[in-house]
């Protein structure tokens, strides 16, 4: 079988890492002696061991002269677990296949030039757009310190979020709101304005699937929430993070940490809006590594506007309203060449829903 058959598997592996190793990548490796599969393995959780690691582990038989298949080129330094570089060396692979090199600076082909070194075959890059595809997350991150933004929204087939009157429950189906928590689970972080939360009083959970609940990011410039908001009673549940300007209200603010939220002074005093590209650089230096927006039009607009998404996924229910609330606002755009584009790299149904699920493409 081939180098792409092999790395295939390793892909599939390092998928079961999803949602659970972040800010870490995912990984996979698989270990081949003799043409057959001998061992395999995956990056199950941060913290834990690596791909490499449970591979060497799980074989039942000697290494040594064996081939290892590996999404990401292995790690070349001590973290929360040591080097795997070592751990490959150590067992006398005769080849490596590294599906792409490691953006992260500490390792970046370090890895690659030591086993090369000791005298072992290494091939890299082999099915290296979809490892890329794969943690693309964890390459934006490393690349720039910033989180990979992935803005959700669902919308009329008309294009509102909500009518004339404010109501917007439920615009999506059961099966789509379902979708939505699975694709909460799967980031660090997920933000809304504060009108969300004033309006709908959600919980921003992953109640209705299995998963980790990420971060609860409220933009709130005049700390107009709500104390008795969900968001802030819940803190067992899941952490919440209000984003306030620094002359927010003392008394208000007093209150809302003595219930254990976090509160962010940031902005400049008196602002009403906020630029989203500091904040968002102050939140990758808290190891935030993906964001999901969620809304409301507001920030859905400030999020396009500044440029700031990676990744659109649109949730099109088969209704239309006429008057509402638009879900997009201004974006200051005049003319057609300068519209913000999309690249769909997923069409699906949602029971009665289309979800779109594309990246930016700026002009």
């Amino acid at each position: 079988m081939s180098d792409e058959t092999f790395m295939k598997r390793a892909l599939e592996f390092a998928r079961r890492g999803r949602g659970r190793v972040s800010p870490n990548p995912m990984v996979g490796a698989v270990a081949v002696k003799n043409g057959r599969i001998v061992s395999e393995g995956y990056h199950r959780s941060y913290g834990e061991a690596h791909a490499e690691i449970n591979a060497i582990h799980a074989a039942r038989t000697s290494l040594e002269g064996a081939t290892l298949y590996v999404t990401l080129e292995p790690c070349h330094h001590h973290g929360k677990t040591p080097p795997c570089v070592e751990s490959v060396i150590a067992s006398k692979f005769a080849r490596v296949v590294v599906g792409m090199e490691d953006p992260n600076p500490l390792v970046s082909g370090k890895s690659i030039a030591e086993l090369k070194a000791h005298g072992i075959g290494t091939t890299v890059g082999v099915m290296e757009e979809a490892c890329r595809q794969l943690n693309e997350t964890f390459i934006k991150y490393m690349e720039t310190g910033r989180p990979f933004v992935t803005l959700k929204f669902a919308q009329t087939l008309d294009g509102r979020i909500a009518t004339s009157t404010g109501h917007s429950q439920w615009i999506s189906g059961e099966q789509s709101r379902r979708f939505a928590h699975r694709l909460r689970s799967l980031h660090d972080a997920v933000l809304v304005g504060a009108g969300t939360v004033v309006k709908d009083d959600p919980e921003l959970t992953v109640r209705h699937v299995r998963g980790r609940n990420p971060l609860r990011i409220v933009i709130d410039p005049l700390l107009e929430i709500p104390l008795d908001a969900k968001i802030l009673r819940d803190q067992g549940r899941a952490a919440t993070l209000v984003v306030t300007r620094p002359d927010a209200p003392p008394e208000k603010c007093r209150r809302i940490r003595a219930m254990q939220v976090g509160l962010l002074p940031f902005g400049d005093q008196g602002a009403d809006l906020f630029d989203l590209h500091p904040l968002f650089a102050r939140l990758g230096e808290q190891r935030i590594s993906s964001i999901l927006v969620e809304g409301g039009s507001g920030i859905i607009t400030s999020v396009l506007r500044q440029r700031l998404a990676d990744r659109v996924v649109a949730i099109i229910a088969p209704k239309m309203i006429g008057n509402g609330l638009s879900t997009v606002g201004d974006l200051g755009i005049d003319y057609m060449d300068h519209a913000l584009g999309l690249t769909f790299k997923k069409v699906s149904r949602s029971g009665p829903d289309v979800i779109l699920d594309g990246r930016m493409t700026m002009p």
